[in-house]
């Protein structure tokens, strides 16, 4: 979860930087765990292009532990 959380704010960091960002962790011992990252549009000039690399390793590392990976 932490790594999750991580290359998502890194994501926010790069992709629109100085958008507000929350992060939301929900569950229950034994159960779903449910981690969401979400930004506001940015307001400053428009992010770096992406590799690509941050998505595919954060829906990579969800599989791993039986999670899937959603974003937009």
């Amino acid at each position: 979860v932490y790594r999750l959380v991580q290359e998502g704010l890194t994501n926010v960091r790069v992709h629109a930087a100085g958008a507000p960002v929350v992060v939301r962790i929900g569950g229950s011992p034994g159960g779903h765990l449910a981690v969401e990252v979400v930004n506001g549009r940015s307001s400053g000039p428009p992010g770096a292009p992406g590799g690509g690399t941050g998505l595919r390793g954060l829906a990579e590392r969800a599989a791993l532990i039986g999670g899937r990976l959603e974003h937009g």
